[in-house]
């Protein structure tokens, strides 16, 4: 049964082609309605459709267009309108629109010359010389930013209709392992002190990247607090107003993912010819990393079911790639432990991340995340249950994801690479003790030890 609502939303909204950014979502969801400039700044008008699509449709609203600053939108329920046809971007609300207004100063100050034109918004034309005596022209239009604001790195929100109307379901190439809510909510951050100089090595160099990565996304950390566990349980004791938006997360979210899949695909794929060269199996090793990378890219996916980079991150997505596949291509030739050591301590990192997040989220920082659906693609890869489909329970499975990941390439690095079994595509003779798993039955943050798995020789 559909439903109408009315909407008003606050910010920086005008002349940043809000309106156009609200017809498509409306049209890509089937909602129609209008939405207008109206004269106080803000953009207002109605929607009318499933109630499942307007509250998409709110969500779109919430992020905006990537030149726009939403700070708020409101929005109530109204009586339905039959017969109405299509989304459209109606005229500027105020009664002056279009209009062409005269003010002839006969006895101005060049003071108050000065201040009418600096209250006056719009085109001004001067036609006089002498200050005491002008004439003012203004052109009325809706409001625009002086400057230009448009982000560095923009977005664009869409959900994009299938595009293959013959297929019902791509089912994905791995299935995901279950996860409980009571394990997903156990996920600790935690950190492998270095051990061996490769450990040193390893550790440096993820140091090196996740700057880089920092300042590439836009990441800033928050400085009232380090302890985010904390923050979690006392916000008040944490940080005052989170330093990272909902669009800037968005953005550390879509870089981030887009590299973090590089390195199982590297390993999968050198392993893979190492195995063809020698004429000797790998020992269960490829699958796992080639299933670590396919993971990684859903995650990259189901945030771009939620946005759409623009044209410089997806610029900057393209470099980051291209060095750091020929970076680890080169380094799992010459020391494969310390690659695995490596994606380790950057999988910490990403842990760490994505509790921030969750702390922000839980302390009410963040709070269009608050209000936001987990996308289709999110629900289907992860059986997300009806309940627990919120983009809080998102990021609760994505955490989990990535400390499996902390896990597994803290134990391959503990591992002989050439001579031993993968120890998670094994059977043990005694299941029901702790030992590594595709799920997250038995965390092990710090990686497991080649003795505890392979057994002591």
């Amino acid at each position: 049964m559909s439903k109408r609502i009315s909407y008003k939303v606050e910010g920086d909204v005008q002349g940043v082609n809000y309106r156009a950014f609200a017809v498509k979502q409306a049209t890509s969801l089937n909602v129609t309605g209008h939405a207008r400039n109206a004269d106080d700044g803000t953009v207002e008008g109605e929607a009318q459709g499933e109630p499942s699509a307007l509250d998409k449709f709110v969500q779109h609203l919430q992020m905006g267009p990537s030149e726009a600053d939403v700070k708020k939108v409101d929005h109530k329920e109204i009586t339905v309108r039959d017969g109405e046809k299509g989304f459209q971007s109606n005229s500027y609300t105020s009664n002056m629109m279009n209009c062409t207004r005269g003010i002839t100063a006969n006895a101005f100050t060049k003071q108050s010359a000065g201040q009418a034109l600096r209250s006056l918004n719009g085109k001004i034309n001067i036609a006089a010389s002498r200050p005491a005596f002008i004439h003012l022209q203004q052109q009325c239009s809706p409001p625009r930013r002086q400057f230009s604001t448009t982000k560095v790195m923009g977005i664009k929100e869409f959900f994009p209709a299938p595009d293959a109307p013959n297929i019902k379901l791509t089912e994905p190439a791995w299935p995901h392992p279950v996860y409980s809510q009571e394990q997903m909510e156990a996920v600790a951050i935690a950190h492998r002190q270095a051990k061996t100089w490769s450990d040193w090595f390893a550790l440096s160099a993820m140091r090196f990247l996740r700057f880089g990565l920092d300042v590439a996304s836009g990441y800033k950390p928050d400085k009232h607090t380090k302890d985010v566990a904390a923050a979690k349980k006392n916000p008040q004791t944490g940080v005052v107003k989170s330093a990272m938006t909902e669009r800037q997360w968005m953005i550390r979210f879509i870089f981030l993912e887009s590299v973090a899949g590089v390195p199982g695909m590297v390993a999968g794929m050198l392993r893979h010819l190492h195995s063809m060269r020698r004429m000797k199996r790998d020992n269960g090793w490829i699958e796992t990393l080639l299933e670590e990378s396919y993971n990684e890219r859903m995650h990259l996916l189901t945030f771009m079911k939620m946005a759409e980079p623009g044209w410089f991150l997806r610029l900057m997505v393209l470099g980051a790639q291209g060095v750091f596949f020929n970076g680890m291509f080169l380094f799992y030739l010459v020391s494969p432990k310390t690659c695995h050591r490596f994606v380790g301590y950057l999988e910490e990192e990403a842990v760490y991340t994505y509790s921030r997040v969750l702390s922000d989220i839980d302390a009410g920082k963040l709070p269009m995340f608050s209000q936001m659906q987990a996308p289709d693609i999110a629900v289907k890869y992860w059986n997300m249950p009806e309940d627990h489909r919120s983009m809080r329970d998102l990021i609760l499975y994505i955490r989990a994801d990535e400390s499996k990941h902390r896990e597994v390439n803290h134990t391959l690095g503990n591992l002989d690479q050439k001579n031993d079994p993968n120890p998670y595509n094994s059977k043990y003779k005694d299941e029901s003790q702790p030992h590594p798993v595709k799920d997250i039955a038995f965390q092990n943050p710090t990686g497991w030890e080649r003795e505890d798995v392979i057994g002591k020789q």
